[in-house]
């Protein structure tokens, strides 16, 4: 049973609300709460700094922005669900190290072509803080592993599923072309009756009809989309047309590039897709890994020092003679790969995590790395062998298992986000919009 934690918060939420002095009895208002969710709270503070990093997002892409209103509720939903996702990984003891948010923030500025001093003045020209850019990169950092915890794990695809595909048209087109895409989502509740499904179908039909008519996908996308990227305009980036459900590999496969999908139901509601781009693919020659690990997941029960101090332990064991295999059939936390003695196979290192990539190109053949943290625990690996390969049968099955799990991945994603949405206790405060509460 959820507490109600309006009447529990109300004493510490006016103290928030309000400052005055005895001497003048003067109150001033400097803050307020704009959503209650279950254990946590939103901000107006919160909400005006991602609105003002929106509208500067937007103006910078050249689109137009929404009615205030429309955009306020945009921004609250996001936020809302943000903060369940952050709260899942603050019981799931996901922490963010000072070493790795230094990395990240890092290697974003490099990707804009900046050192840290150029991105700090960059974000000031913004009107943006640099400490809130470094927070706000720490939060997504925790959600994408509250993710990869949630939801990557909840994915399996059968042997039989990787030959089907392989043997398919779509799969002998996978190295072809990408695309890059833009959605809008008209979402249906999750046991929507017929009136429901059909009052989203007529929104998507409205909503398709003004793009025909010549409105910016990016400006309808913003104002009218449930996706999870609607405030960036609906971009997807790139994705193989194999990665995509039917019927839309086929179909945007024939598409020009600037034409949008008429509205096709999914488990999420109705999406319209836009082609943006095109590029062409191509057989490459590439190095693969014969890598193995253990790895070892913090849990409710287990903290991050206590799965650090079993990976050590472990590493220790194995240095002193133990069986690798016989270890990670006992321990490993991989249900992939620990019935087969933590055996990964061939792998492209291109599909493995940044952390477990680096260091197992580090680790020198029939080596054993130190116990290493990733986004899913911690690991211990050994690395078998190394190979260049063009398109082994064992490198087209390990790409096909990549596709179809990204394939599942974005269902289960939205899924997953409606999921803790209609579960949590949710009470918006915001004028204007739905009140909302479980």
């Amino acid at each position: 049973m959820k507490i109600k934690l309006s009447d529990c918060l109300r004493p510490l939420m006016l103290g928030a609300l309000f400052l005055g002095t005895a001497a003048n009895a003067a109150v001033q208002s400097i803050d307020k709460v704009v959503a209650i969710v279950d254990n946590d709270v939103v901000m107006q503070s919160q909400l005006d700094q991602r609105v003002h990093e929106v509208q500067q997002t937007i103006a910078k892409r050249g689109g137009g922005l929404p009615p205030p209103g429309v955009l306020d509720q945009q921004v609250l939903e996001r936020l809302i669900v943000e903060n369940l996702q952050l709260q899942i990984g603050e019981r799931s003891g996901i922490r963010i190290t000072d070493e790795e948010l230094n990395q990240a923030v890092g290697t974003i500025a490099q990707r804009n072509n900046m050192t840290i001093d150029q991105f700090r003045a960059a974000l000031a020209r913004d009107g943006l803080s640099f400490d809130d850019a470094r927070d706000q990169i720490r939060r997504e950092m925790i959600i994408s592993r509250v993710r990869q915890r949630r939801v990557a794990e909840r994915i399996q695809v059968s042997e039989q599923e990787v030959k089907n595909f392989l043997a398919s048209d779509l799969g002998k087109m996978q190295l072809s072309e990408e695309l890059h895409l833009a959605n809008i989502l008209i979402p249906t509740p999750e046991s929507a009756n017929s009136e429901a499904i059909q009052s989203a179908y007529r929104q998507a039909m409205d909503v398709y009809q003004q793009l025909k008519q010549g409105a910016d996908f990016g400006q309808m996308a913003v104002a009218r989309s449930a996706s999870e990227n609607a405030l960036e305009g609906g971009d997807m980036g790139w994705r193989k047309a194999a990665q995509l459900p039917p019927p839309f590999d086929r179909e945007l496969s024939t598409m020009a590039v600037g034409d949008i999908t008429q509205p096709a139901r999914t488990p999420g509601g109705f999406i319209i897709l836009k082609l943006l781009e095109k590029r062409g693919g191509g057989t490459q020659v590439r190095d693969e890994v014969h890598v193995r690990h253990i790895l070892i997941k913090p849990s409710e029960i287990r903290s991050e020092a206590e799965t650090q101090r079993l990976a050590e332990k472990l590493y220790e064991r194995i240095t002193s003679g133990e069986d690798f295999a016989e270890l990670a059939k006992s321990f490993s936390e991989d249900p992939g790969s620990a019935l087969n003695g933590g055996d990964l196979n061939w792998v492209d290192p291109n599909a493995l995590v940044p952390e477990f990539r680096q260091v197992m190109a580090e680790t020198p053949q029939g080596q054993l790395s130190k116990p290493f943290k990733s986004p899913y625990g911690w690991h211990v690996l050994e690395v078998l062998g190394r190979r260049a390969t063009d398109s082994t049968t064992q490198a087209r099955e390990q790409q096909a298992m990549t596709v179809l799990r990204n394939r599942k991945y974005d269902e289960e994603l939205q899924t997953w986000l409606r999921q803790i949405r209609d579960e949590a206790y949710v009470e918006i405060k915001l004028p204007g919009a739905d009140q909302a509460a479980q």
